[in-house]
Order: structure tokens, then C-alpha cells, then sequence
């Protein structure tokens, strides 16, 4: 895994770059921490205490925006959970379209290839779906197997 997440650490980087950011180094620790969320989500409230407990002097506001511009070149992806913000490393360019299975015990994240657009578009005949989130919530099958229904 640290290989994968160092390799995609520097698209990232690069990413970023492309799009003319630049890479500070708090950037750099945000794109570092939120590498190890790959498999899982984590609460962007976690992320902001982390990143004060590194740079005490780094904004709020900073942080989120950074969040935010992260989102837009496609290096995380944002989602709501439970009223707040929880975000997830993805900067898989090869598997962009994708859905997902959240446990809502461990909080581990399986990608799910089916689609259900094609359903909802012939039930909105005449509409124009300009993007669409599917998530499906439940307990994975580790939890289950280890008892932590």
C-alpha cells in the first residue's frame, strides 16, 4: 500500500500543479495525510484537528479550501455523512465512475461497479441528469464474520 500511495502521492503533486497550485508544504502534509484514506472515510473535522496539531497557525478556512480545491482536481472525493463532511483519497483516474458500500462499523469503503443511472433516466423521461452520488450503507462482511453487528 505505501508504494501505491507514494506513486499516487505524486500524481497528486503533479496534479496540482497542472492546475496551478502550489505546493507548500502544508499542502504537501494535507495531500500526505489524506493518502492513507483510500480504503475508508474520514470526518474532515479529523483533518482539521490534524492538521493544527501540525501547523497551529494554519486557518480554518485554509484547510477547507484546500479541501475544496482537492475535490475539484479530482484528488479526493467529498461526501455527507450523518450532516457532516467525510472525505476519502481516490486519485484513481483509471476507475473515476464508481459507487460505493460504506460499513457503518469500521467505516471501510468497497467500490460498487453497477450503475443505477440507466434505471432513473427512464423514469425521468425528458430530464436531464447533470451527476448523480449512489451509496449503499450496511455492515461489511468482516464485521459480520468478527461479530460486530
Amino acid at each position: 500500500m505505501f508504494e501505491r500511495s507514494g506513486a499516487m502521492l505524486e500524481v497528486a503533486i503533479k496534479l496540482l500543479q497542472k492546475n496551478n497550485y502550489k505546493i507548500t508544504k502544508q499542502r504537501r502534509s494535507l495531500l500526505d495525510y489524506l493518502s492513507h484514506f483510500q480504503e475508508q472515510y474520514v470526518a474532515v473535522s479529523a483533518v482539521d484537528k490534524y492538521m493544527h496539531e501540525i501547523y497551529p497557525g494554519m486557518s480554518h478556512n485554509t484547510i477547507y479550501r484546500n479541501i475544496k480545491e482537492f475535490e475539484e482536481v479530482g484528488i479526493i472525493e467529498n461526501k455527507l455523512r450523518d450532516g457532516s463532511a467525510w472525505v476519502k483519497y481516490q486519485c484513481d483516474f483509471v476507475h473515476q465512475h464508481h459507487h460505493h458500500f460504506v460499513c457503518k462499523k469500521c467505516g471501510k469503503v468497497q467500490e460498487v461497479q453497477m450503475c443505477p443511472l440507466d434505471f432513473f433516466e427512464e423514469q425521468l423521461p425528458g430530464c436531464r441528469i447533470d451527476e448523480h452520488h449512489f451509496e449503499l450503507y450496511g455492515i461489511c462482511a468482516d464485521c459480520i464474520r468478527l461479530g460486530k453487528e
